[in-house]
């Protein structure tokens, strides 16, 4: 049909191009600022080789996921509209409530982190101007909660446009925005080191006597989540493939898209991550842009943290859909004659080709779901061990064990097969770097709360 797609959905327009800027709207993300720290954690050698061998197994299960879009033949099988709709059609029983509660964790996890990194670069513009109109005499302390309350308005604002096929425009100004942010922070990497007149930084990262034996150790668990979040995207892959248009199949369309995401990602993280450690050495700030490496040009600064808020707006919206939609799917179904769930309110407005259409459930559901995340954030305003739980926690069982599983049973790989053993060992060796992550960072977690006091300055 011209208008409609085999499943009788609406004719799907994304192409290779609108997925890629999704998927580097939800990839360059935060994620891009903890990486200087992280390699400092780690070293020269450590830091970017885990860097190049997380784009390869993200690229590589990305890969073996976007198969699993359709069940049995790539142009022609069933659909899965979701990530868990793939597990229910390929692996089925405990491993679906599994796969949604960890996934849905998971990207509950990111928006909090989201809330938390755009409050914290408000606050560096605001700092930035402060420390520079006092000539550096003012310390410039301020409370993050005004920020993050700023933030969720604009959030809950935002969380009424329905759908990802609505979200594209702001998927395309978030990825120039994140582009925006690397380069600047990029490039004030690169001014440092000209200045230093040389690269800071060692092979093996921070000593042990700057911090203690015990602390090295969590910290470079903690960089490996770092590291992972800094690449996650695999659950809400399948969301992005349900907005590509076929023939040729979403697949074949899914895997070039992933194939220049992760190679414009990983040559941008490489180039900020490796820059910022050269800039700084062992001190390396948690975060590039807001850690105050940088003081001057301050008007740059004020521009790249406005970039990363932007971005952080759309980005959340990305992250978010999947959950919003998996509610409000559920909520129909269960009451399908309620108005207050499935009866649209049209408003029309002055001038306006077509009337606002306002769902009291979505505005209710969806306004509240921002409020308790705001609230978390203001509670746990921990950056980089925020970052490294969500990594680490994700990392494993959604870029790795599900897709690995969901591909090996829709290609039919026979057990015990060599093809079958290097998949699972491959799966084997990510759980182990995904424990590790998680153990570093609840270290952390655990450290600061012994510090921190909620909603104090």
């Amino acid at each position: 049909s011209k208008f409609f797609d085999d499943d009788g959905h609406s004719k799907r327009s994304g192409n290779k191009w609108t997925a890629s800027a999704h998927i580097i709207t939800a990839v360059i993300g935060s994620g891009v600022l903890s990486l200087a720290w992280a390699i400092a954690q780690l070293g020269w050698i450590a830091g970017p080789s885990m860097m190049l061998l997380f784009s390869f197994v993200t690229y590589y299960a990305s890969s073996l996921l976007s198969v699993c879009y359709r069940t049995g033949d790539q142009l022609n099988g069933k659909r899965n509209y979701t990530y868990t709709d793939a597990v229910r059609a390929y692996l089925g029983g405990s491993k679906v409530k599994f796969c949604g509660l960890v996934q849905y964790a998971n990207l509950f996890g990111v928006s909090i982190g989201y809330t938390i990194a755009a409050s914290i670069s408000m606050m560096a513009i605001k700092r930035s101007n402060c420390f520079h109109s006092s000539g550096g005499k003012n310390p410039c302390h301020m409370n993050g909660n005004l920020y993050m309350i700023s933030f969720g308005i604009v959030e809950i604002l935002f969380s009424q446009i329905p759908n990802f096929d609505q979200l594209w425009w702001l998927s395309t100004l978030a990825a120039v925005m994140s582009f925006t942010y690397s380069t600047i922070g990029l490039g004030l990497g690169v001014g440092k080191v000209i200045e230093n007149k040389g690269i800071k930084g060692s092979l093996t990262g921070i000593t042990v006597g700057t911090v203690t034996q015990t602390q090295k150790v969590w910290r470079s668990f903690q960089a490996l989540g770092n590291i992972a979040f800094a690449y996650s995207y695999s659950m809400i892959l399948i969301e992005i493939q349900d907005t590509i248009k076929s023939p040729p199949s979403e697949s074949k369309t899914m895997k070039a898209a992933t194939l220049i995401s992760v190679i414009v990602t990983t040559v941008f993280y490489m180039l900020c991550g490796c820059f910022g450690y050269a800039a700084f050495g062992d001190s390396s700030p948690g975060n590039l842009l807001t850690g105050f490496g940088f003081y001057n040009p301050f008007w740059l600064l004020d521009i790249a943290n406005a970039a990363i808020v932007i971005h952080l707006v759309g980005a959340f919206q990305v992250y978010c859909q999947p959950i919003y939609s998996a509610v409000e799917k559920n909520a129909a179904k269960r009451f399908p004659d309620s108005d207050f769930i499935n009866k649209n309110i049209e408003i029309p407005i002055p001038g306006a080709v077509s009337p606002l259409k306002i769902n009291l459930f979505r505005l209710v559901w969806r306004s509240s779901f921002v409020i308790v995340v705001t609230v978390i954030s203001m509670l746990l305003p921990f950056f980089n061990d925020i970052v490294g739980l969500i990594g680490a926690i994700g990392f494993w069982p959604l870029t790795v064990y599900f897709p690995v599983e969901m591909y090996i049973v829709q290609t039919k790989i026979p057990k015990w097969s060599t093809k079958w053993i290097c998949l699972h060992m491959l799966s084997a060796a990510c759980l182990v770097i995904s424990l590790a992550a998680a153990a570093g960072s609840v270290a952390g977690v655990v450290a600061d709360l012994g510090v921190y006091k909620p909603f104090h300055a």
